[in-house]
């Protein structure tokens, strides 16, 4: 795991992986979990009245907005094209409203939230 093998986010670190059975130890703040669904769940669990959220690859936050679990979506441009990688909305089959709540932006980024209308 990355960050020297410390969650570097406040709370417990839910990290959707096949290998759910090596879990690292209590004390990273990060747990291994097989889906999505036990992920969110826990993730819940855990924050009671606060916020939680979803980061990862194009395809978990397909799984995501696809089980209407988003209430919230952000996306982060970099002014560098790549030419390669995974396109984040390749193969999503369903239309999804969102409403631009705010625009972030430096020389280095442009980060868009949105709030996702259901």
């Amino acid at each position: 795991m990355g960050w020297g093998g410390i969650n570097p986010f406040p709370g417990t670190l839910f990290v959707l992986t096949h290998r759910s059975a090596d879990q690292p130890a209590a004390q990273t703040g990060s747990r291994f979990v097989a889906d999505l669904d036990a992920a969110l769940a826990q993730a819940v669990e855990v924050a009671g009245d606060g916020d939680v959220a979803v980061g990862g690859g194009a395809e978990v936050i397909r799984q995501a907005l696809s089980a209407g679990k988003v209430d919230e979506l952000v996306i982060s441009t970099a002014p560098v094209i790549l030419g390669a990688g995974k396109r984040l909305f390749e193969g999503f089959d369903r239309d999804v409203d969102l409403e631009v709540v705010k625009v972030y932006s430096s020389p280095y980024a442009t980060h868009v939230r949105y709030t996702v209308t259901k």
